[in-house]
């Protein structure tokens, strides 16, 4: 007897259909067979199943079992088909009373006992059913509040394979799931990281500013014990809620990594990855044999602050060059081409020098000229040249550490933030660009026309600090920032010279 299911698969961030064929024939001696390119996770659910149907008392047939996964030149992988298999199975020995699951989409682990585990990807699986008309995704109890988020479709949260069966066959009445209204992250999703904690530094934390406001990637320069990295882990405090669709974005992502809690439905708090040294080209942009996201996806929309820049291996770093200016990355094989989304701010964190003291007033620098410039030469020109402000961060003096009144507190930073980026959200409403990062070189002339002074004061910084072409358009950028934290229309003087300042160490440390 054959028996039809429908499942999905995520390959990528994207959902397909996979139907799930069930066929138990008379003769054999209990044989099951998976085809359809399973890997040995779809392999292995053979013996779950088998088990999980025993141990819910309803007997598993001692007959030739064949399953297809169609379509079958499409490798599966995962744990999810573990349902629809099992419901297949049961479907043709007669347990179900509905013969016409093509109203339904199914996907689970199944336990041992029948009991239901979370999978990945049931947001983008969800997505899939809305877009395919499909009315009813039964997925496990732990991924209803993440399915639940797309509209259009009824989320069943199921917790053991008896509750599936009894739903099916109408002994059991469920109502979807209901996800409440979206709302931007509350202050208890934020972290407890506050910039009142930060004594002096008032440079580097307007430098911060100025990134977040305007989406600008950043270097933080200066030697060890300066705050580098307690300034780095303070910018989540400051940055704009996201839209319900940044966060839909998001969620997608971190769902099909396997990262995304279960009592979570959104991603609602911005992500801040903060990824070791000595990570792989392929743990930060993605890849592998099937290709997953790396650390600059799970960026997206957020921030990704790599420490100790230089120490990163070269090949790494210049993996970055792409998803930076695209916002997005292409990994190509041999038989795929995926896309994964990576808008996100880079923040980046060095040290001067090898030992790190080099124009510390505190202790004296032993390295040589050569050894600096090669530590340094680890960052390539084209790199920097992406990275829209660079800002010195020197040792903190004891008169700003024995300060007792207090800094600023991150929620005032944040309200100027917000306030900056709501000018540009409204700026670029028809452009499809959140902020003045992401303008083109035609938004760049229509925004940040420049007076005869404000030439005079560009002229001067392309000719005496030899910027790149994407230098000039990056301060350009920085400066329409400064001017929408003071509210101002048009670009000033006061702007640009802020601007050009935060490229200075172009000249300074790289040659």
């Amino acid at each position: 007897m054959l028996f039809k299911t429908r499942s999905a698969a995520v390959y990528g961030i994207e959902a397909y259909m996979v139907d799930v064929e069930v066929n138990i024939s008379t003769g054999g001696n209990g044989d099951f067979l998976i085809v359809g390119l399973p890997d040995t996770a779809v392999r292995e659910s053979r013996s779950r199943v088998m088990a999980a149907i025993r141990n819910n008392g309803f007997g598993f047939p001692y007959q030739k079992i064949t399953i297809n996964l169609a379509p079958a030149d499409i490798k599966k992988g995962g744990s999810a088909f573990d349902l629809p298999m099992a419901v297949g199975i049961l479907g043709g020995h007669g347990i179900l009373t509905r013969q016409d699951l093509s109203d339904y989409l199914l996907v689970g682990e199944v336990s041992l006992d029948g009991t239901l585990r979370p999978v990945k990807g049931a947001l983008s699986i969800a997505m899939l059913a809305r877009d395919m008309k499909i009315p009813h995704l039964l997925v496990p109890a732990g991924n209803a509040r993440e399915a639940a988020v797309v509209a259009g479709v009824s989320v069943y949260p199921m917790r053991t394979l008896t509750e599936v069966v009894d739903f099916i066959n109408g002994t059991r009445s469920l109502e979807p799931f209901h996800m409440e209204s979206y709302t931007s992250a509350p202050d208890s999703h934020r972290r407890t990281e506050d910039f009142r904690d930060v004594r002096g530094q008032y440079h580097a934390k307007r430098a911060i500013e100025v990134a977040m406001s305007g989406g600008h990637n950043m270097l933080l320069i200066g030697p060890p014990g300066s705050g580098k990295t307690m300034l780095a882990k303070r910018i989540p405090s400051i940055l704009p809620p996201m839209s319900f669709e940044e966060s839909l974005e998001t969620t997608r992502i971190h769902s099909v990594t396997g990262v995304l809690p279960s009592e979570s439905g959104l991603v609602m708090a911005r992500p801040f990855r903060a990824p070791h040294h000595t990570i792989s080209a392929a743990g930060l942009v993605g890849g592998g044999s099937v290709p997953r996201p790396g650390e600059v996806s799970m960026a997206h929309n957020g921030v990704l602050f790599l420490d100790e820049l230089p120490e990163f291996p070269r090949n790494v770093l210049e993996a970055l060059r792409q998803p930076i200016e695209e916002r997005r990355i292409i990994i190509a094989r041999a038989q795929m081409t995926l896309a994964f989304p990576a808008a996100f701010v880079l923040v980046a964190a060095s040290n001067p020098c090898p030992c790190g003291f080099a124009n510390d007033f505190r202790r004296e620098c032993f390295c040589t000229p050569p050894q600096i410039q090669k530590y340094m030469s680890k960052i390539s020109g084209p790199l920097m040249d992406r990275i829209d402000i660079q800002v010195d961060v020197p040792a903190v003096p004891y008169k700003d550490l024995s300060e007792r009144r207090s800094a600023e507190p991150s929620e005032v930073i944040r309200h100027r933030v917000v306030a900056a980026r709501n000018i540009q959200l409204r700026r670029f409403y028809d452009e499809k660009i959140y902020s003045n990062a992401q303008m083109a070189p035609r938004h760049i002339r229509k925004y940040c026309a420049l007076s005869t002074e404000c030439e005079k004061i560009m002229e001067n910084a392309i000719t005496k600090l030899g910027f790149s072409a994407r230098g000039y358009d990056r301060i350009l950028k920085v400066a329409r920032t400064i001017a929408d934290l003071q509210g101002a229309e048009d670009l000033e003087p006061k702007h640009l010279s802020e601007a050009v300042q935060y490229r200075t160490l172009d000249r300074n440390l790289w040659v």
